[in-house]
Formats: C-alpha cells, sequence, structure tokens
C-alpha cells in the first residue's frame, strides 16, 4: 500500500503531507540509505524547478541526504530530463528532481533517477516508503568526518545545453526558423532559448520570467493557445511550449493549429523507419494515444503497444523489449537513443530535424495521422478514489462500451497525482462521446457528493 509515492514520485501541496520538509528530509535519508550499498564513492545530484517551495525542499533533501554520509551536488533549477542527463554524466548514484511538473505552483513534488538515468521503479519506491514509516534509518546517524557535504555545480545548464545540441545531425541548422518559444516560467527558462539560438533559429521567447508562483500559469505546454497566437501573430514557422519541469512537448504549426504528442510520435516515427531505426517497428504509446495513431502506424508498416498511464511505464516497456521510441499523447516523448526519459527540447529538435531534411512546414507533416474524435474531462473530488468502487459505476460502463461497440474506447482512471478522475471517450460521433463523458461524470460527481 503506497503512502508517499504515485505515478510520478511523491506530489500533494507543498508544506501539507507529504511534500512536507520533513518527509523529504526522510526520503533524502532512504536515497542515501539504498545508495550507501554500493561499492563506489556515493553521490546525488539535486535539481528543481522554479517553484517557490523549492528551496526548502532543496534545503531539507540535502540535510537528510548529508546526514547519512552522502555527498550532494546542487544544479539549481534544471529541466527533469537535465537531472537524468547530469546524473549519468557525473556517473552519480542518484538524482532527486523537485518539481510538480505541470501542476499548479502550490504544489510541489520530489522524482528520483537511478544512477542509469532511469526513475526508480515501483519497487525501490516502497523500499524508501519502508525505510521511512518503519523507522529502520532512526539510529544510522554518521558524526565528525563521516556527514556528507553539498556542492554547487554551476555549469550544469551548460553542459545540458551542450547535450542537447549534439543530439541532431552537426551539419543541421535553423537558420531558416522562427521560433515561438514557451517556457512556462519553468525549469527550461534558461536553458531552450540558448539551444534553439546557438543552433540559428530566431527565437521570440514566452514565459521566461520566473517569480516562484507563475510556473505554468496559462502558458506552456498545458496552455498552448498563447503560443499558438504569438505564432499566427508574427508567421512564425512553429511554436513549442513546453510544460514547468521541462519533459513535455506541445507543439502549434505555423497557422496556429495545436500538434499533439500523438501527432509528433507519428510523423517522428515515420522518420525512424524510414531510416530502419524504429526498433522492431514499434512504437510505445499509452492507453491514453488515440486510435488514429495506431492505423498510422499500421499504414506504415510498423505497429504500437501500449501502456498504462505515466511516462516510466512507457519506458519501462522500451527498456524490458528493447524498443527505442515511445511517449505520451500529453507531450512526453522518449528517445532512448538520446537520454532515458521524456525530453521536450530533445524532442523539439527531433521534430525540427525532420522538417530540415523532409523541407516541409509543420501542418503538412502533422497531416499523416487523422485523429478519432476524442473527449478528455476531469472530475475533481473530495480525495482520491477508485471510480470502479463508485456505485452503479461499472453497470454504467458496460452500458457504454456496448453501445460503441468496436467503433471506439472509453478511459476511466484516477489521477496519480491530484485528487481527480480522468475521463476519456474515443469514437467516430462527436455528440455521442460528449454524451458519454458528460453522462459519466455527473455520476462520478453525485457518487462523491453523497
Amino acid at each position: 500500500m503506497r503512502r508517499l509515492f504515485g505515478t510520478d514520485g511523491v506530489r500533494g501541496v507543498a508544506n501539507i503531507f507529504p511534500m512536507t520538509t520533513e518527509i523529504a528530509m526522510q526520503i533524502g535519508r532512504g536515497i542515501a540509505f539504498l545508495v550507501k550499498d554500493m561499492k563506489h564513492g556515493h553521490r546525488i545530484v539535486i535539481g528543481k524547478d522554479t517553484r517557490l517551495s523549492g528551496y526548502m525542499i532543496e534545503n531539507a533533501l540535502a540535510a537528510g541526504i548529508c546526514s547519512m554520509g552522502v555527498d550532494v551536488l546542487l544544479v539549481g533549477p534544471l529541466p527533469t530530463p537535465g537531472i537524468a542527463f547530469i546524473t549519468t554524466s557525473m556517473r552519480a548514484d542518484a538524482g532527486v528532481v523537485i518539481s510538480a511538473s505541470h501542476n499548479p505552483f502550490q504544489d510541489n513534488g520530489i522524482k528520483i533517477f537511478s544512477r542509469n538515468g532511469f526513475k526508480l521503479p515501483d519497487e525501490k519506491e516502497l523500499e524508501i516508503e519502508d525505510l521511512i514509516f518503519s523507522q529502520k534509518m532512526a539510529a544510522l546517524r554518521p558524526v565528525a568526518e563521516e556527514v556528507g557535504r553539498a556542492t554547487r555545480i554551476d555549469d550544469a545548464r551548460g553542459r545540458y545545453i551542450v547535450f542537447l545540441k549534439n543530439t541532431i545531425p552537426k551539419d543541421y541548422t535553423l537558420d531558416d526558423f522562427h521560433i515561438v518559444l514557451d517556457c512556462a516560467h519553468g525549469a527550461t527558462y534558461g536553458v531552450a532559448p540558448h539551444v534553439f539560438e546557438e543552433l540559428g533559429a530566431k527565437v521570440t521567447t514566452l514565459g521566461v520570467n520566473p517569480d516562484g508562483k507563475n510556473i505554468n500559469k496559462n502558458c506552456g505546454a498545458l496552455h498552448p493557445e498563447l503560443m499558438a497566437e504569438k505564432v499566427k501573430e508574427l508567421g512564425a514557422d512553429i511554436g513549442i511550449a513546453l510544460d514547468g519541469d521541462g519533459d513535455r512537448l506541445i507543439v502549434c504549426d505555423e497557422k496556429g493549429n495545436i500538434v499533439d504528442g500523438d501527432h509528433t510520435m507519428a510523423i517522428c516515427s515515420a522518420d525512424l523507419m524510414a531510416r530502419k531505426k524504429l526498433k522492431k517497428k514499434t512504437l510505445v504509446a499509452t492507453v491514453m494515444s488515440n486510435m488514429g495513431l495506431e492505423v498510422a502506424m499500421a499504414q506504415m508498416g510498423g505497429k504500437m503497444l501500449r501502456t498504462q498511464v505515466g511516462d516510466r511505464y512507457v519506458v519501462e516497456e522500451m527498456r524490458k523489449n528493447g524498443y527505442n521510441f515511445g511517449g505520451e499523447q500529453s507531450g512526453h516523448l522518449v528517445f532512448m537513443d538520446h537520454n532515458t526519459t521524456g525530453d521536450g527540447i530533445l524532442a523539439a529538435l527531433q521534430l525540427l530535424a525532420v522538417m530540415i531534411k523532409k523541407n516541409k512546414p509543420m501542418s503538412e507533416l502533422a497531416s499523416i495521422m487523422d485523429s478519432f474524435p476524442q473527449v478528455l474531462k476531469n472530475v475533481r473530488t473530495a480525495q482520491k478514489i477508485n471510480p470502479a468502487t463508485l456505485p452503479g459505476f461499472n453497470s454504467q460502463m458496460k452500458k457504454l462500451e456496448d453501445k460503441l461497440g468496436n467503433d471506439g474506447r472509453i478511459l476511466v482512471r484516477a489521477s496519480g497525482t491530484e485528487p481527480v478522475i480522468r475521463v476519456m471517450v474515443e469514437g467516430k460521433d462527436d455528440n455521442l462521446i460528449n454524451s458519454m463523458a458528460d453522462e459519466l461524470c455527473e455520476t462520478i460527481r453525485k457518487a462523491d457528493n453523497d
């Protein structure tokens, strides 16, 4: 039974359980306890996004780690995939990201990477929980010269920028591109503009003035309409929107039309297939991806596998069966040949490389896939609940699924990061799927209020 960790690490309102400094310090101690089993130098990287609460969580984590005799490498604000890169590049034992990703500023979270740059599996997270709540670490108190120290790594951004630029062919430049770039006032603000400008693009920036409270606020990958309007206003070639911690990418074409993660995966899969670089001709996506993506992959001569929601589960499937590309409709895109986790800037570079190679605008590339009508709705509940336990819910689901038959899908799931039930209905008839989604949402609301 999980008490701290959810779909993507620990997450919640900062200064309220589980995102308190007390728990953060204990998580730091737990991570340090696990890595001390290793037979080499003990160092853990800590990075964060731009939230106000990042300062207190950072200090608490560092205190916990140092109290177990392990050193800390502080890199400051850096995208989540940048922490994964720095962790492996510096041969650290683990990497910790302080971020609530796409959530509003009052939330925060803790995500953990192992020394190979991959997110910790469920069993390791549960092991940390057990260490915390069983008090197994209480008596372990290194003293004198055995306590750890914290050091700042001042050139982490520069290292990550160089890494990103090297992920596209060296003879490619962005000289002919005008890019509207929205960094969501988040962790990419000090990295992404430099990457695209140094490769030659003209860059119009949005969301690059973080104040600790404006992260993701009406901007970035969650609100790409701001970017899209600016693209149309300026006649730019493409809009690139990142989320607060930089692991998501949503783009828009030169006409201001939003291009989601499914379409980006279709475009990049086709390019990888053409270069015989898509391993086993297989794309790994989640249950949230549109049925149109499956159709597009089949037309290319490839196939698509689905996992449960969460880029970590996409990555686990990729590692388990030797696949090298996958992602989510929400914009987490994992190019395993380059990095170990979803990386918004890296994904944007791969997309731009396809535009250069094909010499086609984004609107033409995005036509590779036709989406089935799909409606997504959220129902906020008083607390986290399993929708399958709600009275009458299962029978209603079966009735609606029977009505759709093979012409659509229904997916209802509890968010792993907040008290929200997510309802997705997909089919050929817009009116039908909207009415079905509304019906399910109303059932959930009534049951939650009873």
